[in-house]
């Protein structure tokens, strides 16, 4: 079944620079040549100590560059990586290292205290790799140095057959429930990319025509994931990036995220490509263009792409005033599938929010599993065939319910809503997990918050629906900003939204907590409003 992610990887270093920096964090630049060689040792030195194909490698750390090195020696030794969520708690880490069965952990010297609590329960895992500071020493009893792993050998690429069928696991947390590790095969992954790159007529079929492809066109791409690569939309377009031998950077964000920052490291770094999360990325990074005019030479910025959350049109056109050659993708998205559509905005093209050109291999059903008529206005649930992953680990019950066969074809179905246009665009809805019903009417809370958020000194909101006598269940907004009249919200809602929609309390917090990626806790903020507006149940 093809050919492995780690398979790429060699090749790409066969071809690319290796003076180049592969990695640049701060004022460190690995080199293509020393990031191919500290990958290899790190994969060697897993196999070397009992590690073998198919075991679960966890990748717990913040940005940085062995979070990168981490991922590609899975590849390379045939270990399925996975994501850990740096945010969480103890007991959230044993359940997502026992789901796992995770053999292998590497984490950041900053959690030893928290794998130190936890690892009497860790029976499963065999191997601790500490990433420490320069010429400290691990901290975790028993734990392997990272760095003295990555230079202990001779960085020779490892003597053994892969296959595309290998995997790599991507754990989202969806809106209900523990998380879940959806299973992507490398040859499935890799295909995503063919089908955006195959526009150019290249031949991606085996790897030496991959190699071949990349020899004749390097990339000339530095890749900044502002947000954490233990979520796809960080990790995903890093990944890309160092399969066409680009450059990724990274930065410190243990003091949270810290706008003029990014901008300073996109202009000392030459960086030409970001991924964001919306507007909760966005909103802080336009107001630091706009407190700092001319601070920041941005000419050289070619791309940013946004996922996982809707980015307003207002926030875009601001930002095309600071950056004149940029291009603005909304890229519509989930763990369990990429490619449902895309949004595209640069200087002189318009756009709407929440709008996008559906992706190929996507279609949109009803509950009943029609197909939707494009200018019906009815509402459906988005599904992508093709290249998806197999599933999640360990839960076959969930697997079905969100890899669906319709009319005979598998389609991956998160539950993300739309509509379907005349012209066969769609305009996104939310997910239907946190969809209200209120009176018998489905109203869908991003739908309502993008319109609450476009009103001007309200920074975030987020709508929940609590229980109603009279409803049902209300609508209810919590507002991160200025305490605008209600009267007045309700009016500017009203102009855009059909009366049903419009929240029937609007209370008002400091911040709404959203997730290191930009994503709600809808659990946490429908507590909060049913706590202030005294409901129980």
């Amino acid at each position: 079944m093809g050919y492995s992610l780690g398979d790429l990887l060699d090749g790409v270093a066969t071809v690319v620079d290796p003076a180049k920096p592969a990695l640049m964090h701060g004022d460190r630049v690995i080199s293509w040549k020393d990031f191919d060689q500290r990958s290899n040792n790190l994969a060697q030195a897993m196999l070397d100590r009992g590690i073998v194909a198919g075991d679960k490698a966890a990748v717990y750390m913040r940005n940085c560059p062995e979070y990168s090195e981490a991922f590609a020696a899975a590849f390379k030794s045939r270990t399925v990586h996975h994501n850990v969520n740096f945010r969480y708690v103890e007991e959230e880490l044993i359940y997502i290292f026992d789901n796992s069965d995770a053999a292998v952990v590497f984490y950041s010297s900053e959690f030893a205290p928290q794998m130190a609590a936890i690892k009497p329960q860790l029976e499963k895992v065999k191997l601790y790799i500490e990433v420490t500071p320069e010429g400290c020493d691990p901290i975790l009893a028993g734990a392997l140095s990272h760095e003295v792993l990555a230079t202990g050998g001779d960085g020779a690429p490892l003597a053994i057959e892969r296959s595309g069928a290998d995997l790599f696991f991507l754990y989202t947390g969806g809106t209900t429930g523990m998380p879940k590790a959806v299973m992507w095969p490398h040859e499935t992954f890799r295909q995503l990319g063919v089908e955006g790159a195959g526009l150019l007529g290249k031949d991606y079929s085996t790897i030496e025509s991959t190699v071949a492809a990349l020899k004749a066109e390097p990339s000339t791409a530095r890749h900044l994931p502002a947000c954490p690569l233990m979520h796809a939309t960080g990790l995903f377009t890093s990944m890309s990036t160092l399969f066409a031998g680009g450059t990724v950077v990274t930065m410190d964000a243990d003091g949270g995220f810290d706008a003029e920052a990014i901008w300073e490291t996109v202009v000392k770094n030459g960086v030409t490509a970001m991924a964001i999360v919306g507007d909760a990325f966005a909103k802080p990074m336009l107001r630091a263009l706009e407190e700092n005019p001319g601070r920041f030479n941005l000419d050289h910025v070619a791309a940013i792409t946004s996922s996982g959350v809707m980015w307003s049109k207002e926030v875009k056109v601001g930002l095309l005033e600071h950056m004149p050659n940029v291009v603005l993708q909304d890229s519509f998205g989930a763990s369990e599938a990429v490619g449902f559509g895309t949004s595209i905005m640069a200087n002189g093209m318009e756009t709407t929010t929440a709008k996008f050109e559906i992706g190929v291999h996507c279609k949109v059903f009803t509950e009943d599993e029609r197909e939707v008529v494009p200018g019906s206005g009815e509402p459906g649930f988005i599904a992508r065939s093709g290249n998806i992953p197999l599933g999640y680990y360990k839960d076959k019950e969930k697997s079905a319910k969100t890899f669906k066969t319709i009319n005979g074809v598998l389609y991956s179905v998160p539950g993300d809503w739309c509509t379907v246009d005349v012209d066969g665009t769609i305009t996104l809805l939310g997910r239907g997990s946190v969809c209200i019903n209120s009176a018998g009417e489905k109203i869908y809370p991003e739908e309502v918050e993008e319109v609450i958020k476009a009103i001007d000194g309200i920074r975030d909101a987020l709508v929940v629906g609590v229980p109603d006598e009279k409803w049902g269940n209300a609508v209810i907004a919590v507002i991160e900003g200025t305490e605008l009249p209600v009267s007045d919200m309700k009016g500017i809602i009203k102009k855009h939204l059909a009366s049903y929609k419009v929240p029937k309390h609007f209370l008002f917090k400091d911040s709404l907590g959203r997730a290191a990626n930009g994503k709600a806790d809808y659990k946490t903020i429908t507590q909060y409003a049913k706590d202030t507006l005294g409901i129980s149940g």
